[in-house]
This record gives C-alpha cells, structure tokens and sequence, in this order.
C-alpha cells in the first residue's frame, strides 16, 4: 500500500513539474545569465531602481496617456515544412498580443469581479515592422530553413554562426525568434542583458492561435513572453511567496497549473486568493486574462526617458521604407538527410547535403568490405562529385561524422 502511495506522489510530481515546463523557462534562463556574467545582475538592481523611482511619480518625459507601439520582427526557423508557419499565423499571433495587451479580448468577462478592477489596458499595441535596419521595405517576417532539428534555451537560435538567425537591431525591434523549442513553451530575456540576444523565443507549437495543445493554443504564451521582456517577474517571484516588484498583485505560493475554478489562498492572500488568471502564471491559455495596473505602470516605466526600452519609440520599424527591395530567398533541400547517387556507379558519385551546411569541411572515408579504407576526401561543396573511377567494382561504404556528433554510413556500389 505504502509503494503503491509512493508512486502516485512520485507520478504527480512528475506531471507537475513536467507542465510547468511547459510553459516558461525564462527564469531557469536569467539564472544561467547571472553566472555567466557578474555585471548583470547590477544592471538589473539598476534598472529596478530606475523602475520604482518612475512609478514613484518623481520623474519627468513620461509616456502617460500615450499608445506606445512596439514594431516586431519573426524569425521563423524552420526544419520541416510543419515548422514552416504562415504569415496567417503570424498576424493571429500579433492580433492576439494587441488584444490581451489591450484588454479588448471577450474572456475579460471571466476576470473574477473582485481582481475586475485591478485591470488595466496597457496601451502597449505590436505591428509587423514594415522598415528592416537599413530601411529596406519588408513583411516583418523572416523565414530561414535550418538543418538544426530542435533548439535548447540557450540562444543558439538567435544567431546566424549557429544556423540560427541575427537579432535585427534590439534597440529599434522586438526580435521574436519561433522555432522546435526542446521542452518549452517559450523563455525571454529581460532588460538589461546581452543587445544581440535581446528578444523572446516561442516554441511553433505555441505561437498563434488555433494551434499547438489545448493549454497553449490562444497565443497567451507570447503575452507571458512579452511580459517578461517587458520587466514582468512571474507573480510569486519565482520563490515560495515571493516579490513580483508589483503592488496589486497578491503574493502567492508557487505557479499554477492546469485551469483552477475557485479561490486559492496561499502566502496569507486570503479572503480572494492567488490572481492565477494573470498572464504571469502559468495557467491554461483558457484561464488568463488580466496584467494590472501596477504591471502596466512596471512595463510603460521602460519607455520613459533613460529607460531601457526608450529606444523603441524613436523606431524607424514601422515608418515607410526609403528602398522598395524584395527580399532574398533561398530554396529549402530537396530532402532532410544525405543523398548518394546514382547507386550503382561506374565512374562518379554525387553526394548531396544541402541540407545540412555543417558537413562543409569534413572528411568522408570510404573503406572496402574487409574494413580497410581506400580513400578519403573532404566535404568542400554541398553537392559534392566524388571520384571512384580507380576504385575496384564492388560493394564499399562511405562514412563521415559532423562536431555534433551526428554521423553517417551509406553504401554503394562500383560497377
């Protein structure tokens, strides 16, 4: 009876921390910023600073009874044509933000009356940039075929060296990076950190609205994103009843998962308990609908002058283009894995890889049945002609290895 106790509580603790994965690693990610770099963590208490003495109310050239409108770039990297998402899903990702942003989305109804009053409309809206950094006209979306499969939290899909793709300028865009995301829903920087990194990562599954689980299919898990690229902490402080930095949010224990139906009290919160249809939870998709004032005044403070965000507002992102140039683009691999042909040969084989540039500058070995190698060559093409004229027919096998580790072993045939 004990063990078979012990596993259920094993289970649901599984489950649990499994959800909570789920949704947001953006403070696992600021941690791992901390250690990699001793002077963030005073840039942050400075910009914490900068925040309090703003919504204080000591502070000039604020951005009061303005709409602040951010423009944003989609990296889209794709490795499959699933992954490959629409300009349709796109704009109902950015339709989703103004309107959570916004508050003019119809779940508002569902904001519990006594948090009702606590709502704000953030007047912060988002539009696709119509100016690239150079000026040069565009969608705002930029879509570029990868051979990498699935991308962890650690920015390596924010740079083109890495087969990812360069942030736009961080200082003039919201650089939205969607892709594979291993584990997770979405994770952000905040202010204050690395320029070149600066943005919010979405997994594809998750971004837009009508897609991706039940959870996370509405487009909130952008909001959250957003939010925490916008200062937001999550509402416990990411410690037990810990400080968000915001006044009307209660304290509450932990996160919460699933989609809760009645009060929770928690950290003494009582008699109306946690507000876990903020976008700073980690409810169900279905079941938030509100930031606060207090984190509206918390996210707009950025804006103001000396803020870190300040820049966005003198953006050229969203004002017409001075150059009419349409965009490069590259055709996706015909295929996803390495292709030999044609098999048998007589005199040549071609090997193509285009799938995957991380091959240039390898070495193929190709060794006989008995296990001894009778040539070797390197990768300097992506569609590489290989020599077996001086070869004997019979069968050989032609093996390679990337830095990756990832490996391959074809066979063929000399006629």
């Amino acid at each position: 009876m004990k063990a078979g106790i012990i596993i259920v509580l094993f289970t649901l603790t599984f489950v649990t921390e499994l959800t909570a994965q789920q949704r947001c690693s953006t403070s696992d990610y600021q941690q791992e910023q901390f250690s990699r770099n001793s002077s963030f963590r005073d840039r942050i208490n400075e910009i914490e600073i900068f925040t309090k003495h703003q919504i204080e109310g000591r502070a000039t050239n604020r951005t009061e009874n303005t709409i602040i409108k951010i423009p944003v770039v989609v990296h889209i990297l794709y490795h499959t044509q699933t992954e490959k998402i629409s300009d349709e899903q796109v704009a109902s990702q950015i339709d989703a933000l103004n309107k959570y942003f916004r508050r003019r989305n119809a779940d508002t109804t569902n904001t519990p009356a006594y948090f009702r009053t606590l709502a704000a409309d953030c007047e912060i809206e988002f539009q696709l940039a119509i100016s690239d950094p150079r000026r040069r006209s565009t969608s705002g979306i930029v879509r570029k075929y990868t051979p990498i499969t699935k991308w962890k939290a650690d920015d390596q899909m924010k740079f083109s060296s890495s087969m990812g793709d360069d942030a736009w300028d961080p200082k003039s865009y919201l650089n939205i990076w969607v892709c594979n995301l291993e584990k997770f829903a979405g994770y952000a920087t905040t202010p204050g950190g690395e320029e070149n990194k600066d943005g919010v990562v979405i997994s594809y599954t998750a971004f837009g609205t009508g897609i991706g689980t039940s959870s996370y299919g509405m487009g909130k898990t952008a909001v959250h994103e957003v939010g925490h690229w916008l200062n937001l902490k999550h509402l416990w402080g990411d410690e037990n009843c810990g400080d968000d930095g915001v006044s009307d949010t209660p304290k509450q224990a932990s996160y919460t998962i699933g989609c809760p139906s009645t009060v929770r009290i928690t950290c003494g919160n009582g008699p109306y308990g946690d507000m876990y249809m903020n976008y700073m939870d980690f409810s169900n998709d279905a079941c938030i609908n509100m930031f606060t004032e207090g984190q509206k005044a918390r996210m707009r403070a950025l804006f103001n002058t000396g803020g870190p965000r300040n820049s966005l507002l003198l953006s050229k992102g969203l004002n017409p283009p001075l150059i009419a140039e349409s965009p490069s683009t590259t055709e996706d691999p015909k295929w996803l894995h390495p292709q030999l042909f044609p098999n048998p040969a007589n005199n040549e084989l071609n090997l193509d890889l285009s799938y995957d540039i991380r091959w240039m500058g390898k070495t193929i070995f190709v060794t006989n049945l008995q296990g001894q190698m009778v040539m070797n060559l390197s990768i300097t093409s992506k569609n590489l002609k290989i020599d077996i004229s001086r070869l004997q027919a019979g069968m050989y096998f032609l093996a390679a290895k990337k830095d990756d580790g990832e490996s391959m072993k074809m066979r063929f045939i000399k006629l």
